[in-house]
């Protein structure tokens, strides 16, 4: 009888990871020795493994790309082979979609604790780690099913080009760390958290494979749970500020720092490190109770780490730069001496003379039709005009003045858009609480760091059906056309719904109330929304439907949710 646990993501339509590599690792009742101890590992190539794991009775079933299991899911590629079990790009045929495989015998010494791994990371359900889809006991095999990110690359592939820019590298600690606290609260552990297990989706969110089922596989434990995991995230960091592994050894295609030098701070291994960022990498690299840091107290557990960052200045995103196109460059063609050898310096080109006209019969026939043609243009053109003047009394009408380009320079042409000065501003609430109501005036103060924001919602992006939406009613002043809105967002990543609605005071009675006039998601820090239906309104609603997920800081945790830095409205 199948013994099996299937995640509530299951029924989503997500895709799995991307490929494990293979890496040999040693059990330790140590976590921070465990960690260390990473340094030493090295890549094993695809089937070399196959040795027998401890207390394995037999050796596994020959398994093989076809190969399905409990009918749905058809083995594709093995991608780790190793200390008794295997790991498989898969495809779940009853959802269409790839998924990821972790298959060993079911008398296996690590069978349980890998089901009860599968089980508990299952039942947490926070998409910032690669979600366990199912469990299975059956046919003497455990097999563990989990999303793949087609998407999404490792850490270890990402520094193989250098290291990271400063806010990549802060968007990485801040949501590694919020992820592994909200884990720890939970009572889970990672354990093996290093480069090969943090990956970067498109969007720019980072996600977090094998919490609590790697560390099982491979008989991993830990009398410190938290301390390990907060190092991991150290070294994490260093490597994303340096390209360099934090210890002695070479590891995850990085090298080592140099021998019997110690550990020393990222900002004196490579020039220009983000000192705040390289003094929390320190912090986070506690050793036997101590810290490289001499300014600031050991980060010992993920919340201490996540507080340290939300006590950093917030790091924005590099501007982006925009390259000049190249100047006009004439050609010969243009000139008129395509296919024509370059003149040599200081050479006197002789003129061309003119072609010999036409002589013959055929000649003077074809001159005396051309002028026949030209004569009787003339004469019907000015005939129109004799007959425009007649009808219009024999006076031209100098109302009607025309440009070059036939337009008519009376023809009324569209004002240039002018920006509206807001004289108030008031927070909207359609259902349940308001979110921050005094902060409103933060929106169009011309500080673009000071912003209003919503709450963490653990549910989105939509925020509906649990809200229709948040947001801010503006005053313009009077009523007046609006042409498009500007809008100043705290969070990117994710995407963000904005819309705009012309309402009747700064306190409508309600959404329906009011007429909606323009939308736009983006996944940026700024929405600029054009208006598609003109009103005249003196009071506009700038109404948030969809927010990105971000991480904990020091005014709220992780989730989903945007904050308005500036807003601006065009007339």
């Amino acid at each position: 009888m199948a013994e099996r646990i299937t995640a509530a993501v299951d029924v989503a339509d997500n895709s799995g990871e991307q490929p494990l590599t293979a890496e040999a690792d040693q059990s330790t009742s140590d976590g921070v020795a465990q960690n260390r101890e990473r340094g030493t590992e090295h890549d094993e190539t695809e089937g070399s493994g196959g040795t027998e794991g401890p207390g394995r009775k037999t050796p596994p079933p020959e398994l093989h790309s076809g190969h399905k299991l409990a009918g749905r899911y058809r083995l594709e590629e093995c991608v780790t082979r190793l200390d008794g079990f295997s790991s498989w790009r898969a495809v779940d045929e009853k959802l269409r979609r790839a998924v990821g495989v972790h298959i060993l015998p079911a008398d296996h010494a690590r069978a349980r604790s890998v089901l009860a791994a599968a089980r508990s990371s299952a039942l947490l359900g926070d998409p910032r780690f690669v979600q366990v889809l199912d469990a299975v006991e059956e046919n003497d095999l455990v097999y563990v099913v989990h999303e793949w990110l087609p998407d999404a690359t490792e850490l270890t592939t990402l520094l193989a080009s250098g290291p990271l820019e400063p806010h990549d590298a802060y968007q990485l600690v801040s949501q590694t760390a919020s992820a592994m606290a909200a884990a720890h609260r939970e009572g889970l552990a990672h354990l093996r958290l290093n480069p090969n297990a943090v990956l970067r989706t498109s969007t720019g969110q980072w996600r977090i494979r094998g919490l609590a089922v790697n560390a099982a596989l491979r008989g991993i434990s830990s009398d410190t749970p938290q301390r390990t995991d907060t190092e991991a995230i150290g070294a994490l960091l260093y490597a994303a500020l340096t390209q360099r592994w934090p210890y002695e050894s070479d590891a995850y295609g990085l090298s080592g720092l140099p021998k019997d030098i110690g550990l020393i701070p990222p900002d004196q291994v490579r020039a220009g490190v983000h000192r705040g960022l390289s003094e929390l990498a320190m912090r986070a690299l506690a050793n036997d109770g101590a810290t490289a840091s001499r300014h600031e107290s050991a980060c010992t557990t993920p919340e201490e780490l996540v507080k340290a960052i939300g006590e950093m200045p917030r790091i924005r995103p590099p501007e982006p730069t925009f390259t000049a196109p190249p100047e006009y460059q004439s050609t010969s063609y243009q000139q008129g001496s395509y296919g024509r050898p370059a003149p040599h310096p200081g050479v006197t080109q002789p003129v061309p003379a003119p072609p010999p006209p036409l002589q013959s019969r055929t000649g003077k026939a074809l001159k005396w039709a051309v002028s026949a043609l030209l004569i009787a243009a003339l004469g019907l053109g000015s005939w129109q005009l004799a007959d425009a003047l007649l009808d219009r009394g024999g006076k031209p009408d100098d109302t009607q003045t025309q440009t070059q380009d036939g337009s008519d320079k009376n023809e009324k042409q569209p004002k240039p858009s002018q920006p509206l000065q807001i004289q108030a501003a008031r927070e909207y609430v359609a259902k349940g609480d308001a979110q921050h109501p005094n902060d409103v005036a933060k929106t169009y103060d011309g500080d673009s760091s000071t912003y209003w924001r919503t709450s963490s919602f653990v549910d989105g992006p939509v925020l509906a059906p649990y809200k229709p939406g948040v947001g801010i009613v503006y005053d313009v002043g009077a009523a007046k056309e609006l042409s498009a809105a500007t809008i100043g967002l705290y969070y990117g990543g994710n995407h963000t719904t904005v819309e705009l609605y012309a309402a009747d005071s700064l306190t409508p009675s309600s959404l329906s109330s009011m007429e909606k006039i323009g939308t736009v998601t983006t996944s940026g820090t700024t929405a600029t929304v054009k208006v598609t239906k003109q009103v005249k309104t003196q009071y506009v609603l700038v109404w948030l439907t969809a927010l990105p997920f971000a991480s904990g800081d020091q005014y709220s945790n992780s989730g989903y949710k945007q904050g308005i830095t500036d807003v601006k409205f065009l007339g």
